[in-house]
């Protein structure tokens, strides 16, 4: 069986398995390997009986498996983890040969690895994987980057096991050099958080606010899921809200209220403050999580704090409802702006030529945050691909113009009510920051430069030019 295998992957976790499965459904020879070994025996002899797919009992074994150039893909846990697997496989691979880490590693040890596997002839790639368990069986969205000499021997593969969209394109392009695959998908979760958060408001303000049941705020989502906010994680809301316990309860009321999360959230959040972005609302979900997760001490600081006598939003649920999903659409399109100006940024910052309206096509299926939002994005960056903001666009202009005074209804009755709607607010007031023509900045530099001397540039000279005043008169 020497040099008979397309592909080999290491680390046959749930999202591993699957990818191997849809790999050898598309035609492909899969060879496969995993610290524990029985976890290959588990594998070949369960869900991958009957298959073409090989087991290695060794890394060396492994690697005389494949036909050349070799291709390795690593889905093994980010950070340590995948440098000393790529030190352990070093030793048995020749130059030409392709690395790709398709765990969610953070892209500046995806730029590391790049240059220093160049230094010994391999090639890497750094490839962001979305769509969870469903879509690595039938189809992910995949975002590769890395290497550019390594995607011509690797296209043909992931193109074919991606998802595709009805005109039959695979959710599957090449990215960028560096950690360029791994930074879109960063940014694609950083959104991903976003997006959730934004729904998990918009369902509090309905059950806390207006006094809906689970059953009929999934019906409202259902009904939402029809219309602009068609995407993946408004049908799966749908069908959590409606599903029941055994003894007929809603099973969302058994679920703690303590939202984990992995870090890629927290590394956008990061990444936009290194880069000067003012990521608003994504930081703001994060924040949410870390705080459903003091979820003892918000138990003793409910029983201290007061709130407002009722959170009962008082009015009627067709205008409430109304108003609230124009109110989610327009914080929806303030997550894809302020993502895309990080992608932007970073663009700039590191030169990876990204293809902005084509990440929006590698979105569009297979992955966490399709929807059919992402259709609007792409023709926005088509109509102007040097966009430099998607508010700008003249589509989303208007639609989030139309839809102001309804997200400002939601957002105030929020506050009346005592329901925290921080991704829903910050996005609302990243709305005003932007289209000031003039803010209160002017004081904050004129306070910098009466403590620290830091000085302060004028409106009426060119930029550049830096002054100081002696506010206090004491000095010499």
């Amino acid at each position: 069986m020497q040099g008979t295998a397309d592909i080999a992957l290491i680390g046959l976790a749930v999202m591993g398995q699957n990818l191997v499965l849809n790999l050898n459904d598309r035609g492909f020879r899969v060879a496969v390997s995993n610290r524990t070994l029985s976890k290959v025996t588990d594998f070949l002899e369960g869900p991958a009986r009957g298959t073409r797919v090989l087991g290695a009992t060794s890394l060396e074994e492994l690697v005389h498996l494949l036909s050349r150039p070799r291709r390795i893909m690593l889905m093994v846990r980010a950070g340590t983890a995948v440098d000393e697997l790529i030190e352990q496989l070093l030793p048995f691979l020749e130059d030409g040969d392709v690395l790709i880490d398709g765990g969610n590693s953070h892209f500046k040890d995806t730029q590391r690895r790049v240059a220093a596997l160049r230094q010994r002839g391999i090639h890497f790639l750094g490839m962001g994987v979305s769509g969870g368990e469903e879509g690595a069986r039938h189809g992910p969205s995949l975002m590769p980057g890395g290497s550019p000499e390594a995607w011509p021997a690797v296209q043909e593969t992931f193109q074919a096991i991606a998802a595709r969209v009805e005109d039959g394109t695979p959710c599957c392009d090449w990215m960028g050099e560096g950690g360029a695959g791994h930074f879109v998908k960063m940014v694609h979760n950083g959104i991903e958080y976003g997006d959730m958060q934004l729904i998990a408001e918009a369902y509090d303000l309905m059950r806390n606010g207006a006094g809906m049941s689970p059953d009929a705020i999934g019906e409202v989502f259902r009904g939402w899921n029809q219309g602009p906010l068609n995407s993946y994680l408004v049908e799966i809301t749908a069908e959590i809200l409606q599903r029941r316990e055994a003894d007929g309860s809603f099973l969302i009321d058994a679920i703690l209220d303590a939202a984990g999360q992995k870090g890629t959230g927290k590394w956008t959040a990061i990444n936009a403050l290194e880069l000067g972005i003012p990521l608003t609302l994504i930081a703001e979900a994060v924040c949410a999580r870390s705080l459903s997760a003091l979820r003892e001490e918000r138990l003793h600081a409910a029983s201290l704090l007061q709130g407002p006598q009722t959170s009962a939003l008082g009015i009627s649920t067709t205008e409430f409802l109304e108003d609230l999903e124009r109110a989610l659409f327009a914080s929806k399109v303030l997550s894809y702006a302020q993502g895309y100006m990080l992608l932007r940024a970073a663009d700039r910052e590191f030169g990876w030529n990204l293809n902005l309206g084509g990440i929006a096509l590698v979105w569009r299926a297979g992955c966490i945050i399709r929807s059919a939002f992402l259709d609007r994005i792409h023709a926005a960056f088509t109509r102007k691909a040097d966009l430099e903001n998607l508010l700008l666009d003249s589509d989303f202009r208007e639609q989030v113009g139309s839809a102001q005074e309804a997200w400002r209804r939601t957002v105030a009755r929020a506050v009346q009510a005592g329901i925290p709607v921080p991704a829903m607010a910050s996005a609302l007031a990243f709305y005003d920051g932007y289209r000031r023509e003039r803010l209160p900045a002017s004081l904050i530099q004129a306070q910098r430069d009466y403590f620290g001397a830091h000085t302060y540039e004028r409106v009426d000279r060119p930029r550049g030019q830096f002054f100081h005043t002696d506010w206090t008169g004491t000095q010499a």
